[in-house]
């Protein structure tokens, strides 16, 4: 047991390092980042050790479970690559220019239209998607319109990270946790309707009072018009999009798996462009761009912390925890420990190891969306706190923005705060009317 857990703690605080730190290296002209591969050689030396056996890894990676890593990583490629592809064909992009555009000079009315638009977005899409697609422009825009880029591009972070509770394919982590409770499509949009609501409010209130005196200036500048350049793209993209959205709401009813439904969905997109593409002679670039940008690094990396939960839960680790956890409100409880987890390990290996305290602790439905509401709104408080929050920081600097990690915590801490509080309330109110 102190063998397991020495090795998943120097695996968990030496890849939260290297997520601060940003080693990078280079293999033939391609830079990958250093913290999957610390993930990986954590699970290599637990393997070596014996800390868990090959046999033992294994069968959890082919286990008929809802928690199966295979599924959920399969889930969560297709819907990606379905909002990558709506973003290579140029409708995220469009879809902005347009919000934008249309607020004029006032800063607090394009506030809001930037707030609903993200929001909207990142219900039906990805947290990951809406921040990658979002950053740039938004740099690019505000240089343009000569303001300060700070309320735009926070209020874009915090909008994509509060609205992807909402579904469950709006973040990799509410896959993992809901699909391990056995939480299907609807009855988690049930619960999860009022959290997110109040958690919006809440945060949109909090950014209009920490931004109200930036947000008294003017704009001088003008937007850039943005079209789209080839619009029957972008509707077979929506169609499959929205198909694979209304399936996965009554797959639980005629027995499909979410899995099956999106990798079906992506498969359908990816034939129907091939087609396409021969008919109106179009190259291949846009999918070659759209499976290119997928996160591919995210598949070993959850892979290898799967296998540090899975060995914490045969050294007994995992019940011990589970027994602390048990003590108090379950919403309090584990809505607030998986927030400050999210910025211990980042919220995916977090969302990995409280599937495993969940099912240890026998805990109620509302600790697991409690859980659920903590890996994405602990990802305020620093950027080590998601994936998301990761790519952000990096991208600020592409576009000429100068954020610290000081000031992100600053920022995120002073939303975060009104914004947990909203949502655990929320659930508590969900919690006594459908729980």
């Amino acid at each position: 047991m102190v063998k397991v857990g020495i090795i998943a703690l120097a695996t968990c605080l030496i890849m939260m390092t290297a997520i601060i730190a940003k080693p990078r290296i280079t293999i033939r002209g391609i830079v990958f980042d250093t913290y999957p591969l610390v993930a990986i050689t954590g699970l290599i030396l637990l393997l070596v050790l014996g800390g868990l056996t090959p046999k033992q890894y294994a069968a959890g990676l082919t286990a008929d479970t809802a928690v199966n890593p295979i599924k959920i990583l399969a889930l969560f490629f297709s819907m990606t690559f379905l909002s990558v592809y709506l973003d290579e064909a140029g409708f995220f992009h469009y879809l902005a220019g347009r919000t934008l555009a249309r607020a004029g000079s006032d800063q607090r009315r394009l506030l809001t239209s930037l707030f609903l638009t993200v929001s909207v977005l990142t219900v039906f899409t990805s947290n990951d998607i809406v921040v990658l697609t979002f950053t740039p422009f938004i740099g690019y825009f505000t240089k343009a319109a000569k303001v300060n880029p700070i309320p735009y591009l926070v209020t874009e972070f915090i909008a994509a990270n509060t609205f992807s509770m909402m579904l469950i394919i709006g973040n990799p982590t509410n896959i993992y946790l809901a699909t391990g409770a056995g939480i299907d499509f609807l009855a988690y949009v049930k619960v999860m309707l009022i959290p997110t609501v109040l958690a919006g409010a809440a945060v949109y209130i909090a950014i209009r009072l920490l931004f109200r005196k930036e947000l008294a200036v003017p704009m001088k500048g003008e937007s850039k018009q943005v079209s789209i350049r080839h619009k029957p793209t972008v509707v077979l993209g929506m169609i499959h999009l929205g198909v694979c959205t209304l399936l996965l709401a009554i797959g639980s009813y005629v027995n499909l798996p979410m899995w099956l439904i999106a990798v079906c969905a992506a498969g359908s997109l990816i034939v129907c462009t091939c087609v396409m593409n021969v008919v109106t002679r179009r190259g291949p670039r846009l999918l070659f761009r759209s499976i290119h940008r997928l996160p591919w690094l995210l598949a070993p990396f959850v892979l290898s912390m799967f296998g540090l939960v899975l060995a914490l839960n045969e050294s007994g680790l995992s019940g011990r925890i589970a027994e602390v956890l048990a003590h108090g409100n379950p919403i309090v409880t584990y809505g607030i420990t998986s927030s400050l987890a999210d910025n211990i390990i980042n919220n995916i290996p977090m969302s990995v190891l409280f599937t495993s305290l969940l099912t240890y602790g026998n805990a109620p439905l509302s600790a697991v969306y409690a859980t659920i509401i903590g890996s994405n709104l602990g990802a305020y408080l620093t950027p080590v706190g998601a994936l998301a929050g990761i790519m952000w920081m990096s991208l600020l600097g592409t576009v000429g923005v100068d954020f610290s990690f000081g000031k992100f915590v600053s920022y995120g801490v002073r939303i975060a705060v009104p914004a947990i509080a909203a949502a655990l309330l929320g659930l508590a109110v969900s919690a006594a009317l459908l729980l």
